[in-house]
């Protein structure tokens, strides 16, 4: 098997991956939340208990993110096919996952507490980062159904060390 990612990055990556369908689910809380509050009626009990999940939730995905970038950056995996578009491409998109989490934990944040009329822009980018999840799982179907090579196995199964042997 190629070189893969650690034991710590296989679990926050399947972590995040539990926890953005939480967002989806959650995330029309907070529409009816605040509309709710603005009609000067009091939010459903379940609501807010959405509410208040989505935001945490969104608060723990970026910080895993942001703990899986410093991982990503001190333990590098090794390209599985490098220089060719679609080693380019699966590379692109991991950086935009990246930047595209990351900066939508900070957007929720920034709209929770902050400043409301950012909310546009979170919304817009929970959109974008369903596409991107469409199509990374896309891509892992193919490379398990039609490719049938180990490049999933990479995050199921953690990189064993190298032996001298091998190096």
């Amino acid at each position: 098997m190629k070189g893969g990612y650690s034991l710590a990055q296989i679990g926050l990556h399947w972590l995040v991956a539990l926890l953005v369908p939480v967002q989806y689910l959650t995330g029309g809380s907070i529409e009816r939340t605040h509309h709710a509050v603005h009609m000067g009626v009091t939010p459903s009990y379940w609501d807010v208990v959405q509410h208040h999940l989505h935001n945490y939730a969104g608060m723990a995905i970026g910080l895993l993110m942001a703990v899986r970038l410093i991982l990503r950056i001190l333990q590098p995996t090794e390209a599985i096919i490098p220089g060719t578009w679609t080693g380019r491409v699966a590379t692109a998109l991991h950086h935009a996952f990246y930047a595209a989490i990351i900066a939508q934990a900070c957007m929720g944040f920034v709209a929770s507490y902050f400043w409301f009329g950012i909310a546009p822009y979170h919304v817009a980018g929970s959109r974008i980062i369903l596409a991107m999840v469409a199509l990374h799982l896309a891509a892992a179907a193919w490379h398990t159904l039609v490719a049938r090579d180990e490049t999933v196995d990479r995050m199921v199964f953690p990189r064993r060390k190298r032996s001298t042997q091998e190096r």
